[in-house]
């Protein structure tokens, strides 16, 4: 792969398929390298990671927190720059979506999301999810095998936030296509990476959803969140509501449905720990924030600094874009010792920066942890061996796995398993 340093990690496709040697040369060179292609400052250590999301949002905005710094800013940086974000964050990428807000205009929204997500609502679903496990894997576990992230992982997660919202079954697959690609997919459409509201595609159903909710109201989300208000008691309108179900329905998904195709890749590739977790399935949370550590489904959280600021003893001049890459920081020796072993058994195996931290830490990083347990549970449960097809990927020690070419998330292309039922 070309040296890290040199590299363009925003438009080298091989990067990709070889990150965590990627992020561990950039790392050594300096956890706060300043690459030389798109001028971003690529923060790859732990703690300088942790100072990142410490000084939000003083110092830094998620103004650019979907795109990074493709396409540059709209503004030529000058002094303290909040009032220029502001000015022009209508001609920002992602902007009319809770992932960019800042300060107290993100707190509100994300009070409102996160009412929608409780610990409470979440167990009390559990067993629906387990019932949509059990059909899908009904589904499959007589034919011996299949291709993961396409017939097990996407189907769950799309099932799962869908029926949770409230989204009717015939319209989903509609929905899904009109997300089209991801933001950030290396040579994807411009279409969607550009515009203050990308998901636009998907308002007017999500907005109708919502009204109708208002007139005949379920047991879903989608009436809960029709109903909801600002906790000062004012109502956002129907307009704010409808981006806020079209980001939680698109991000639902994302997350959830990588996280599920690295677990298996991780069962497949240590039979001992597939026997471990069949007879100490309790142990099963534990396991998903190891592969949580060693393939978060996200690459980058970036951020803008609103003035200059200091990581890591590097000066961050204001207007510079940072990319936080959690790969790096979950791999940082300096936290991790031996951190390319993975080892559920490790202390601190729940301080990883998978799903972000401080205030744009992700709301549904619950739901994901919890619908990949219950599938891993039942999975494990109805199965004696689950292997890594040799035919697809090549034998032990010698495997071949393609990943998707994008900058900000990580994901396995296709992943090809085969299993004997229990």
């Amino acid at each position: 792969m070309t040296d890290a340093p040199e590299a363009d990690f925003f438009s080298d496709p091989e990067i990709a398929q070889d990150l965590p040697g990627y992020l561990a040369d950039l790392r050594s060179k300096c956890p706060v390298h300043r690459e030389p292609h798109q001028n971003v400052f690529m923060v790859t250590g732990y703690d300088e990671a942790l100072e990142v999301f410490n000084q939000q949002p003083e110092a830094f905005s998620s103004s650019v927190a979907v795109t990074g710094p493709l396409p540059p800013l709209p503004f030529t940086p000058a002094g303290d720059i909040r009032a220029q974000i502001e000015e022009h964050r209508g001609e920002m990428p992602w902007t009319d979506h809770l992932a960019t807000f800042d300060g107290s205009e993100h707190a509100s929204h994300r009070a409102i999301m996160q009412a929608l997500l409780t610990h409470k609502r979440l167990k009390a679903n559990e067993d629906y999810v387990a019932g949509l496990v059990t059909r899908l894997v009904d589904g499959l576990i007589e034919r011996g095998s299949c291709e993961v992230t396409k017939d097990f992982a996407h189907a769950l997660s799309t099932l799962v936030i869908a029926d949770l919202l409230g989204v009717p079954e015939e319209d989903r697959d509609d929905l899904c296509k009109l997300m089209g690609p991801d933001p950030t997919q290396l040579g994807g459409d411009e279409g969607f990476k550009i515009g203050s509201d990308p998901l636009m595609f998907l308002h007017d159903r999500f907005l109708g959803y919502l009204t109708e909710r208002l007139a005949n109201p379920r047991d879903d989300m989608l009436t809960d969140l029709a109903q909801s208000k600002f906790k000062d008691g004012t109502d956002p309108g129907l307009e704010v509501k409808a981006r806020l179900a079209c980001f939680l329905f698109g991000a639902g998904q994302d997350t959830s449905a990588r996280l599920v195709a690295f677990s298996f890749r991780a069962l497949g590739d240590r039979p001992d720990i597939q026997a471990k977790l069949r007879s100490e399935p309790h142990r099963i949370p534990e396991f998903i924030e190891e592969v949580l550590r060693t393939d978060p489904p996200v690459k980058t959280m970036s951020r803008l600094a609103v003035k200059d600021a200091i990581v890591g003893g590097v000066t961050i001049p204001a207007g510079s874009v940072l990319s936080v890459c959690s790969g790096g920081a979950n791999r940082d020796p300096r936290h991790f010792p031996d951190p390319d072993t993975f080892n559920y058994d490790r202390p601190g195996v729940r301080d990883h920066v998978a799903f972000s931290r401080g205030t744009h830490a992700c709301i549904g990083a619950p739901l994901a942890r919890m619908e990949v347990r219950v599938a891993l549970e039942q999975f494990l449960a109805r199965t004696s061996d689950i292997r890594i097809s040799e035919a697809m990927h090549g034998p032990a020690g010698a495997r071949r796995y393609a990943y998707e070419p994008t900058y900000m998330l990580h994901g396995l292309q296709a992943l090809h398993v085969e299993w004997d039922s229990a």
